[in-house]
């Protein structure tokens, strides 16, 4: 090869070198194709999965840590807590035999009931309970073969608990301590405690506090019942009503024993517990949860009075000659017109309104009031304006003590007689003037003549070619669990040169205060009620508001119909269900009626003078 074709070789190769670094470089230069970044957003993905993984990972480790450590303070705990009890059950073991009991206790002795012991830098609160067995392998006190002696050996138990330790639940241990030598006969006798709830089975882990200063040594001792709700301590110095005994149990009502004689309560049901030689006294108590009680004043359409008194006595007695209640309290409602009155213990509660200024219109449900165990009751006064001469009849099933709905009641006397039916009541108007509606058509006179409507004047006559019309004010019944029964107005006929039909009705009602339908008596927009005392349609059941609608007309123009006052006949939560309200009444002697199948006719009669008063009606079947 000559010097030129060497020159051109390495031109070539020099041309091929620059073409491939070219080509090189022209690749990195292209656009990253969009199919590639499915690839990246994938690996992201997988990137926070470990992530995850990892964090489960780490925090299943930190955890199991945790438990590990724990553990290991738990078991370090119970150790400690274990060597306290070692060391007190030894001390109880090297006691003399008389001396194996606790301060204020029974059997008394040397040793606290409760006391605080530091081990290993913790504090543990031990707690020392001792009692008096009566083994029956020699009989029992009291049982057959008598046993004179029945403080056969003792029962030692002591139980560490730790307040400040976390998640450590108390240790406990127990031993027998018999004594070296044979029992003799007893000068002492045993105290048996039973507590049981309201359905009598017997309440374990009552709390028993039985306390006697009159013996030497003095008693103050609390222990709890077992499974079975007994307590039974044996070898009891003896003593005359000297032992008080007090039981409870949180959440629980609570009983107690009084000192005969004592200040408030001088002849105590229960008094203070005798214990004689050589015999068993047993004594009983109930207890049962307590139940939170919430009460409310109100009216018929469940609008709240506030701000009102009321007493509320239950019917268990603590002590008779004179009789001493256990349970009597006052209280007012707050400015809703409602009040909770907590801790009740199951009982039969009389509840009183003392308002003066005001009428009860009934209760729901009827007074007394019974208040089971573990229960939220409600209970509502229904009140209203004091009316002289206001006669309340409350009509019961004479078996069941409810409240008996829809019973007819009938009072009359010389020159009056009214019926009312129970469960119900009247939403009532009687004055338009002012405004008092929600609109009318323009040519219904409202301030003429206040508490009457007619058709307004227009150039000294009656219009005869229009029907004129009002929507009365909304009435809100306060629920929508409600029925309506009938509308009624007067006067009850118009003038008859008015012409039929001169004045008529419709009624919408509904539960969101706001779609208003007037329909007639067949629940259409096309009929009309004419008749006082025509049934309300059915439709209406079950809603909260309600407006009725006038229409009147006349063919006279020297001649108008009138409307007095206009009522609609209801029922809903906050009408009392087995009562009456005759108000306004004028003194004198009244016979009264009721009835309601399938119930019998019940007839009565009642004085009626002055303030309000009250009449109760039970009917048979």
């Amino acid at each position: 090869m000559n010097k030129e074709q060497g020159s051109e070789t390495m031109i070539r190769d020099q041309r091929t070198r620059s073409r491939d670094q070219g080509t090189r470089n022209s690749k990195k230069l292209l656009p990253v194709p969009c199919s590639l970044f499915p690839v990246i957003g994938l690996t992201l993905i997988e990137l926070v999965v470990t992530i995850g993984l990892i964090a489960i990972l780490f925090g299943g480790i930190a955890l199991a840590y945790s438990s590990i450590l724990d553990s290991i303070v738990n078991t370090e705990t119970r150790s400690a807590a274990a060597e306290v009890l070692g060391r007190e059950i030894e001390i109880i073991r090297n006691l003399p035999y008389d001396k194996v009991g606790t301060v204020g206790g029974i059997p008394a002795g040397s040793l606290p009931q409760t006391k605080t012991v530091s081990w290993n830098g913790l504090n543990f609160v031990v707690k020392t309970t001792i009692r008096n067995i009566d083994d029956p392998f020699d009989g029992t006190l009291g049982g057959n073969p008598n046993d004179t002696a029945p403080a056969d050996y003792k029962l030692a138990e002591v139980e560490a608990s730790c307040p400040t330790c976390a998640r450590f639940f108390p240790l406990s241990v127990s031993t027998y301590v018999a004594p070296k030598n044979l029992e003799s006969a007893s000068t002492q006798g045993s105290l048996f405690m039973n507590v049981f709830n309201a359905n009598g089975i017997g309440v374990p882990e009552a709390n028993i506090r039985v306390q006697n200063s009159a013996v030497s040594p003095s008693v103050d001792l609390t222990d709890t019942t077992n499974n079975s709700g007994t307590l039974q301590l044996v070898g009891v110095p003896t003593s005359t009503q000297g032992y008080r005994i007090t039981v409870n149990l949180p959440g629980y009502s609570s009983e107690r024993t009084y000192p005969q004689g004592g200040a408030g309560n001088p002849n105590p049901l229960k008094p203070d517990a005798t214990v004689a030689a050589g015999t068993v006294t047993q004594i009983s108590f109930a207890i049962d949860k307590v139940s939170m009680l919430t009460l409310h004043t109100s009216d018929f359409v469940c609008d709240p009075f506030p701000n009102k008194n009321f007493s509320i006595t239950g019917g268990k007695l603590i002590g008779a000659s004179p009789d001493v209640l256990k349970y009597s309290t006052s209280s007012l409602t707050d400015a809703s017109g409602s009040a909770a009155v907590a801790n009740l213990e199951w009982d039969t509660y009389a509840i009183a309104l003392n308002e003066p200024a005001y009428d009860i219109v009934g209760t729901i449900p009827f007074s007394p009031l019974l208040v089971n165990p573990n229960t939220k009751p409600d209970f509502r006064f229904v009140i209203a304006q004091a009316n002289p001469d206001s006669l309340l009849v409350a009509v019961k099933d004479a078996a069941s003590g409810n409240a008996v709905p829809n019973a007819s009641v009938l009072l009359v006397k010389s020159g009056f007689s009214k019926t009312l039916t129970t469960g119900r009541n009247n939403l009532f108007d009687s004055d338009w003037s002012g405004g008092k509606f929600s609109s009318q058509s323009g040519g219904i006179e409202t301030d003429a003549a206040p508490g009457k409507i007619i058709l307004r004047l227009a150039g000294g006559s009656y219009p005869t070619s229009t029907t004129e019309w009002l929507i009365s004010r909304t009435f809100d019944v306060g629920s929508s669990s409600s029925a309506f029964y009938a509308i009624n107005w007067n006067p009850i006929s118009q003038p008859p040169a008015a012409g039929p039909d001169s004045a008529k009705f419709q009624i919408a009602s509904n539960t969101d205060n706001a779609t208003w339908n007037f329909l007639g008596p067949d629940g259409t927009a096309i009929t009309y009620y004419t008749q006082s005392g025509a049934a309300i349609a059915a439709q209406h059941a079950n809603t909260r508001y309600l407006r009725y609608k006038i229409f009147m007309k006349t063919d006279d123009p020297n001649s108008t119909p009138e409307i007095d006052d206009v009522s609609v006949e209801f029922s809903s939560v906050c009408v009392p269900p087995g009562y009456v309200l005759f108000s306004g009444l004028g003194s004198g002697s009244y016979s009264l009626t009721a009835t309601a199948p399938p119930y019998l006719l019940a007839t009565s009669s009642v004085s009626v003078s002055g303030a309000w008063q009250q009449i109760e009606m039970p009917l048979a079947q």
